[in-house]
This record gives structure tokens, sequence and C-alpha cells, in this order.
């Protein structure tokens, strides 16, 4: 019978191997989800932003904000934390929070607003937002190009849009649209990409890694 099942240095050794194995590897990667359901949301709303849509079609947003960019995007980001990702759960739950927040301020806050005070409320809303991927996108400067190039576009098209609300100019407001709409477009690649060369077992589509 062999001696190392009883050994109290050998149960040590191999205790300290189980410890150290990730617990995460069998999971999925969360964040193309995130990504995709930020890129899909952001683009239907930055078209009336941008003037292509009608505006009184606009509450369409709404349902997407609510279960694809809000929930799902959540989602991604508590899986981020299982994960130990700390940028990917801090900006999936955020800008999940961001659509479920906006979902609410569209539909039961902004209605009860004076109309003189609505702009106003609705560009500090932005205000705080911009603050936020401002800082993100200086983390972001150690993920990769495609990271990188989402919340670079994100800060500037939330800037266009506070500027264009708070101080009543419309074409900011427009320049905001087509900003978002090019944000979409990045995030929709950095999805695509990471699930294509998930699903490839090696790199189709480069995504910058820095």
């Amino acid at each position: 019978m062999s001696t190392t099942v009883n050994d109290p240095h050998n149960v040590e050794s191999t205790s300290g191997q189980a410890a150290a194995a990730d617990p995460t590897k069998g999971f999925a990667d969360p964040g193309p989800l995130g990504l995709a359901a930020f890129a899909l949301t952001t683009f239907l709303l930055s078209l009336f932003n941008a003037g292509i849509a009608p505006e009184n079609l606009e509450k369409t947003v709404l349902p997407l904000a609510l279960f694809y960019g809000g929930l799902a995007q959540l989602i991604a980001g508590l899986f981020e934390f299982r994960k130990a990702n700390t940028f990917g759960a801090t900006a999936f739950c955020s800008y999940g929070a961001f659509w479920l927040s906006f979902a609410a301020f569209v539909q039961f806050v902004e209605p009860s607003i004076p109309e003189a005070s609505a702009k106003t409320a609705t560009g500090l809303f932005l205000l705080g937002w911009a603050i936020f991927t401002l800082y993100m996108f200086i983390a972001s400067l150690r993920t990769s190009a495609g990271l990188i190039a989402v919340f670079a576009f994100l800060f500037l098209t939330f800037l266009a849009l506070v500027l264009g609300t708070l101080l009543g100019i419309a074409a900011l407001a427009t320049v905001g649209g087509i900003l978002g709409i090019i944000t979409a477009i990045a995030a929709w690649y950095t999805s695509f990409a990471i699930v294509t060369n998930s699903t490839y077992g090696r790199q189709v589509l480069p995504t910058g890694p820095r």
C-alpha cells in the first residue's frame, strides 16, 4: 500500500494545488454578451439622437434598455465578478444600471418635471455618466484597442449630449447621436471578434490587446 496517501505533506501539497486551480475555468467569457447588449441599445437610441429615426418612436428603446442593455449587461457584470475581472464587472454592472435607470427616468421621472427644467435634468443625468465614462476610459488604456475605442467614443458621445442638452444646441445633440452610432459599431466589432476568435479557437479578428 502506498504511504503517500497518509503523508501530511502530500495532503497539504494537494490542497494547495486545488486552491490554486481557477474555479471559473469552465465559465464562458461574459464580455461579448455585455458588449453586444450595450451596442444594440446604444445604436437604437443614437438613431433617434442623430435625427435618423422619427422622434415619436423613441420609446421603442425602453424594452431594449430594460431587458438587453440593462438586464443582460447586469448578468454579464456579475459573471465578470466571478471571473475576478474588476474592469469588466464595474463596466457591465454600471452600464446595465445606466440603461435601467434611463428607462425609469424616461418613463417615470421626465414626464413629472416641468418642461422648462426637463433639459437641465436630462443634462445633469448624462453629466454624471460622462464623468464615470472618462475614468473608465483611462482604465481601459491597459485593456485592448477595441475597448479603448468603445470608451473613447462613448465619452465623446456623452460629452456632446451633455453640452447639447444643457446649452440647448441641437447640433451638438445630433453629433452625440452620430458618435453613439460609432460607439455601438466599435462595441459590436469587439464583441464579434471575441466570439469569433473563441469559436474558431484562434485569432480571426484582432482586438489589439495591450
